[in-house]
């Protein structure tokens, strides 16, 4: 491990090999930091949610191996909050998955979820309990807002607001925010089928060309035989959708 200037640990705090951190940078609260990340000067990890609610409870932070953290980034730790069906209260926890980058001046609210390869360009902004797939990419100085879901693969682009969910392998951008196809460039890079591709347009413009319901347009695709794994997550996220999908 390698530590800049003016570097404040709590006591909680675990950091693997190979960390390095720069000057200024604060890890508290109970914060797990993996193997081989590199923390840039003047972030802030594992501080108090900005949750009214919150009362100190023992929440926690995650992040993966090979994150990048760039300057001035903010990743809050969970918060405790009642869990929906049975009524227990959970003590939260935020997570940053393993080879994420977290450009300058972003900030991770409690309890989000991010999956491993995301990348959050500068000063973009997630409310609490955000999740986003692995391989997602959202724009700079873009709010996402609480609750809201992006699936993997999913490019959003910079300047826009996020109040409802990002489908899997889309493209969102514009004011009021919509889907603009397929992210095709993205899922050629990573080495997705040509079929694949192929059925995800098809199911794309089922669900969000075809000008029928939303509704009808998921019982369509239920009476369909989906080939591969990838157009059933679409098709299944959609569904799951309890904000509602940017259009």
């Amino acid at each position: 491990m390698e530590f800049g200037f003016n570097v404040t640990i709590g006591p909680d705090v675990v950091i693997g090999q190979g960390t390095r951190i720069h000057s200024n940078v604060v890890i508290e609260g109970r914060t797990k930091i993996g193997s081989n990340c590199e923390i840039f000067a003047g972030a802030i990890i594992g501080s108090a949610p900005q949750d009214l609610k919150y009362r100190g409870e023992p929440t926690s932070v995650s992040i993966g191996d090979n994150t990048k953290i760039r300057e001035y980034v903010t990743v809050n730790r969970g918060t405790c909050h009642k869990d929906e069906k049975t009524g227990e209260i959970v003590t939260g926890e935020t997570s940053v998955g393993r080879n994420c980058l977290i450009m300058a001046y972003a900030h991770v609210a409690h309890d989000c979820s991010l999956g491993d390869g995301v990348i959050m360009a500068n000063a973009a902004t997630l409310g609490g309990h955000v999740v986003i797939g692995e391989k997602a990419f959202v724009g700079g100085m873009t709010p996402v807002h609480q609750f809201v879901r992006i699936g993997q693969f999913a490019m959003l682009a910079g300047g826009i607001r996020v109040s409802q969910d990002v489908p899997p392998f889309c493209m969102a951008a514009g004011c009021p925010t919509g889907l603009f196809g397929l992210n095709t460039v993205g899922l050629e890079r990573n080495n997705f089928q040509k079929d694949t591709i192929e059925e995800l347009k098809s199911v794309y413009r089922t669900l969000f060309r075809s000008k029928m319901p939303l509704a009808r347009a998921l019982e369509a695709l239920d009476a369909s035989s989906l080939k591969s794994a990838e157009a059933a997550q679409l098709v299944e996220f959609v569904r799951a959708s309890k904000r509602g999908i940017c259009r």
